[in-house]
């Protein structure tokens, strides 16, 4: 039996999964056995069918869990975040995997997960040794407010940022992000949420 199974809503999110579970000493967590799977029908797919979908792999694995973007779930005119979020636990509580696993819904999306004050991100998105520099570009741009950590709108501004440079977009930007940037100072909920249910998982 493996430790996780991690169903995510696209290849983007695989890849950065990925990319975090590689770094079990900066989660705070021992090495675990995982794996990572896409819901064929994406954000809209994980928020109606992924707790039956999940359930699939409950023998499989220890631990399971759901993570997808609240925006573009479908769900975000019917349920607020929270809402959601307690629905999709309650039925995995209900499910075979019981207290097993964990839905995670994240606001409004991924890439509030990937930005960071890092000169890694710089190298990633293609923008070392750039004048101005990725932060002042995205605040003259208006994607950032001066002093701030993160766009209000961090997919389009991560794209943006990208187009700037001619980049192509890929998920595998996403997992070098993940495996480099620092993991201390991120305050999104979402992932304080992910970090301190795998810490409780697979203390060190």
């Amino acid at each position: 039996m493996k430790d996780i199974v991690v169903l995510s809503a696209d290849k983007n999110m695989e890849h950065t999964i990925k990319g975090l579970i590689s770094r079990p000493q900066a989660l705070g967590i021992r090495p675990v056995m995982a794996d990572v799977v896409v819901h064929p029908r994406h954000d809209p797919g994980c928020a109606i069918e992924g707790v039956d979908f999940l359930s699939g792999f409950s023998e499989q694995y220890r631990h399971g869990l759901l993570i997808f973007d609240y925006e573009g779930s479908g769900r975000e005119n019917k349920l607020s975040l929270d809402e959601l979020q307690s629905l999709l636990n309650n039925d995995l509580n209900r499910s075979p995997w019981q207290d097993r696993a964990k839905a995670i819904v994240l606001y409004p999306e991924l890439e509030a997960w990937i930005w960071s004050v890092s000169q890694h991100m710089d190298d990633v998105a293609g923008w070392r040794n750039r004048n101005p520099s990725l932060r002042r570009w995205l605040v003259e741009q208006g994607w950032l407010q001066d002093g701030t950590v993160k766009p209000s709108r961090p997919k389009e501004a991560f794209e943006a940022a990208l187009r700037e440079v001619k980049k192509r977009r890929s998920s595998s930007l996403y997992q070098q992000i993940a495996e480099r940037v620092s993991l201390e100072n991120c305050a999104d909920a979402a992932f304080r949420e992910f970090k301190e249910t795998l810490q409780g998982w697979f203390p060190l």
